[in-house]
């Protein structure tokens, strides 16, 4: 059962040098109890889409709906459903981090009592029991996310708005939200994750949609968007990139596809069909040419080679909408602060 549904949702912004069409037509369905990840460049729309999702912008066209309330016609009804966490964290870094969240119950009408026990509760369960009395502007940019993420779990929503959480963070916190992410799915709430990172949305995902131009051009598993691009590639690296051309005509009898070449000449990948064994009949033959290697393997796809089979340049490239600023419409709000969500916003 979907728990979120978005049908045709356009939304276009003004800038400097003419109209930025943010979302052109998106279509999305989320099962509930999962992690479904939008994937895409800067400028995709995937802030866009979660703003429209979460309330905070309406739509110029389509239809969405989250936990069965129209985000337009029930805008309070939807924020009481939902819980949030921006691409910056929303937090005052003057008041200490049971302080942010206390407050943030209180916002909710919590009462005092109640507020203190939920954050009291939240601090334990992001493992801040130690940082929880020191205020905010002392913490390092994982802890700073992981209070942000914990505002957004004050009132234990059933659906869980994240865009891109780990972007800054170091892999080691990097991972530790990953594994709380994790757990709040296994509790039975429903994830909607942007994020740039590609092994995070394989990691993460039960779902993936990949947004491009404002539009979902593929959806589905990470292993059914990988099949799309199919088959194995052998990769070698040369120790002496002159041997390149030599190496590329095995390849080329091995492989069932063009050849690739690095930008040094040093490695060069073909997809094959055979698996395993056009990897040894790859290593044979380069061998028997007296072609010395650096390194040599077999890669299946990875959702890179998805993206760039799909749209023809790398998930991380910045697409900024044609120089007026981002196409998710930082450039009709200002500066940075456009993309910022304040937990006020969002209080019912």
């Amino acid at each position: 059962m979907a728990i979120i549904e978005a049908s045709g949702l356009t939304k276009t912004y003004r800038s400097k040098s003419g109209p930025v069409h943010a979302l052109a037509g998106l279509d999305l369905s989320v099962p509930e109890g999962t992690v479904t990840a939008l994937l895409g460049p800067n400028g995709a729309g995937k802030t866009t889409t979660v703003k429209v999702l979460t309330t905070l912008v309406e739509p110029d066209a389509g239809s969405a709906s989250v936990a069965g309330m129209d985000v337009v016609a029930d805008p309070q009804g939807t924020r009481r459903a939902i819980g949030v966490s921006g691409q910056y964290a929303a937090v005052d870094e003057n008041l200490t981090g049971f302080e942010n969240l206390e407050m943030i119950g209180r916002l909710y009408h919590l009462g005092r009592r109640a507020a203190r026990d939920r954050a009291r509760e939240l601090i334990d369960v992001f493992g801040l029991s130690e940082a929880g009395d020191r205020p905010v502007k002392g913490f390092s940019g994982g802890m700073r996310r992981r209070i942000d993420l914990a505002g957004a779990l004050v009132m234990n929503p059933r659906v869980l708005f994240l865009d891109e959480p780990t972007t800054g963070l170091d892999p080691r916190s990097r991972l530790a939200l990953w594994g709380i992410i994790e757990d709040l799915v296994a509790g039975g709430a429903t994830v909607l994750l942007t994020t740039q990172y590609l092994e995070e949305a394989d990691q993460l995902a039960d779902d993936i949609a990949v947004i491009d131009d404002g539009r979902v051009i593929a959806e589905g598993t990470s292993d059914e968007l990988k099949a799309q691009v199919g088959g194995h590639r052998v990769v070698v690296t040369l120790v002496d990139a002159a041997d390149g051309d030599a190496t590329t005509t095995v390849l080329r009898r091995h492989g069932s596809g063009e050849v690739e070449t690095s930008g040094d000449g040093r490695t060069r990948a073909v997809t094959v069909d055979a698996g395993p064994a056009a990897l040894q009949r790859v290593l044979a033959d380069l061998g028997a040419a007296g072609i010395a290697l650096h390194d040599a393997g077999m890669r299946r796809p990875t959702l890179d080679d998805v993206f760039l089979r799909l749209t023809g340049h790398a998930a991380t490239d910045d697409q900024d909408g044609g120089g007026g600023g981002r196409v998710d419409g930082t450039a009709a709000t200002g500066p940075s602060g456009g993309e910022r969500a304040s937990r006020q916003e969002l209080v019912p």
